[in-house]
């Protein structure tokens, strides 16, 4: 860092003194020289990540052009951004997310579930607009880094944000709309049915008896990262001042969603599954491709088109289907099957 990014200064300060001083065809290629500079200071850091995330995204690419970003004494600070860290981070793609190595796959397997009374779903989707959580990392050269894995470097949507917002979405279904109509805004007075607490449970605190719900969430895990920028603009000069930069998991990239059905003997409130499953069902339909997963939902951000549904029961096995009815009707026959069997 010490020698390499002086070096890129003093190049590209001397091909600009140049560019000063030329004019016509000598001036086209002085511009052609400096952007092969600026690609060999590219491909310097490429080959140092080659394709490794982790090696990308928290420590050696990200380490080197956030001290570059922070120092003082070092110049040009934005080509750290938009020449180096930006376009190398954009070009990797996962294969299979969630699964880092041969023997570490930390994808849910539902292959074996222990009671006929538990179901699992798994949901695929593809992203129609931009998704972002905001990482917790305090040193970084972008304000708004997305939420990563801190030892793989995979951005990913963890299952406590998954649990959060599809509440909400049920709580949607529920009549949570007209109740904050009704109250300006606001929860007062609002409670959850009890299919919803036979779900999720209730907050500690609430001032009820604390009750665990009958859904696990997993992580989600997703396959890349891209860039969005907003330029604020100026009232009176009606420009733009500064550029802030979002690091998304853009459009295109794909997901899944996993979450277990577990309820257990004598848990409370009691539920049957065929009443509160379809309704689970549509909750995350409406909240992927309707409401959207992502911080900055409410400018659009994070809605999806789900691709795959597919459930996994002890008896009935696994089924996939390309539609949220098609899935429902399987599982049905699933529940009339449990005491048969």
């Amino acid at each position: 860092m010490d020698r390499k990014v002086p070096r890129y200064d003093n190049k590209l300060s001397q091909l600009e003194n140049q560019l000063k001083e030329l004019h016509g065809k000598g001036k086209q290629e002085i511009r052609i020289r400096i952007e092969q500079v600026k690609e060999e200071l590219r491909k310097s850091y490429e080959q140092e990540v080659k394709d490794d995330m982790p090696r990308a995204l928290i420590t050696y690419l990200l380490d080197d052009t956030t001290v570059w970003w922070f120092r003082e004494e070092l110049p040009r600070k934005e080509d750290a951004r938009t020449e180096v860290y930006m376009p190398i981070a954009q070009t990797l793609i996962i294969d299979e997310p969630g699964k880092f190595c041969d023997g570490l796959d930390f994808r849910p397997d539902f292959s074996r579930l222990p009671s006929s009374d538990w179901f699992a779903f798994q949901v695929d989707f593809e992203l129609l607009t931009p998704w972002y959580s905001k990482d917790d990392r305090l040193f970084h050269l972008l304000d708004n880094p997305v939420r990563k894995d801190r030892v793989f470097g995979v951005p990913f949507m963890a299952a406590s944000s998954w649990k959060g917002m599809l509440r909400w979405a049920c709580r949607m279904q529920a009549g949570l709309r007209e109740h904050l109509e009704r109250h300006n805004g606001k929860l007062d007075g609002w409670r959850d049915p009890d299919w919803i607490l036979h779900l999720f449970g209730n907050v500690k605190g609430e001032g009820e008896e604390f009750s665990q719900g009958g859904l696990v969430f997993y992580p989600t895990w997703f396959n890349k990262i891209g860039f969005e920028v907003i330029n604020p603009h100026s009232r009176e000069r009606r420009a733009g001042t500064q550029p802030i930069y979002y690091e998304v998991v853009p459009p295109g990239a794909k997901g899944r969603l996993s979450l277990l059905y577990a309820p257990w003997p004598g848990m409370k409130p009691k539920a049957k599954a065929e009443e509160v499953l379809p309704k689970l069902l549509a909750a995350i339909e409406a909240l992927l491709t309707t409401y959207g997963i992502s911080a900055k939902r409410t400018a659009g951000w994070g809605t999806a088109e789900i691709t795959k549904w597919r459930a996994f029961h002890k008896i009935g096995g696994y089924v996939e289907k390309d539609d949220c009815a098609a899935l429902w009707r399987e599982v049905q026959n699933w529940l009339s099957r449990r005491g048969t069997s």
